[in-house]
């Protein structure tokens, strides 16, 4: 009996995994408010972003705002919260990384976003050490 051929096999395999990596997403969360991002003159791209931590604020998707009305929402990973949730997730955030110190917290806010909003947050963020804060914008044409 002849052995079998397995010289295209490799061929096989690469072309699966090339498959594999052109239609998978990496997006971990589910945005579920929407917001604009505001326009800045000064940004500076972010290094490493395994070590950042988002919270999202602005008003519900327009599939979402039936149930939860018009007012800003903060969204932390896949959920809703409140300002007094935001600690638990810096916290819980804060143990899934290798060095803890490099912790950046990026604030994606809706340009029309209350400051209240956003000043309730920043002192959440300081009671929680996380110290290291981010604005989210895109370049001003």
């Amino acid at each position: 009996m002849p052995e079998l051929n397995t010289s295209s096999l490799p061929d096989l395999i690469f072309s699966i995994l090339f498959f594999f990596m052109m239609v998978t997403t990496m997006r971990e969360v589910t945005l579920k408010v929407k917001f604009t991002i505001p326009q800045g003159t000064e940004l500076e791209k972010l290094e490493h972003k395994s070590d950042v931590s988002f919270i999202y604020v602005g008003p519900p998707t327009d599939a979402l705002r039936g149930q939860f009305g018009t007012g800003t929402r903060i969204q932390l990973n896949d959920r809703y919260a409140d300002t007094r949730e935001v600690m638990d997730f810096i916290a819980q955030e804060r143990q899934g990384m290798t060095d803890q110190t490099k912790q950046v917290v990026s604030i994606k806010a809706d340009v029309n976003t209350q400051m209240g909003v956003i000043t309730d947050i920043k002192e959440v963020l300081r009671k929680s050490y996380a110290l290291k804060l981010n604005y989210s914008a895109s370049q001003r044409n």
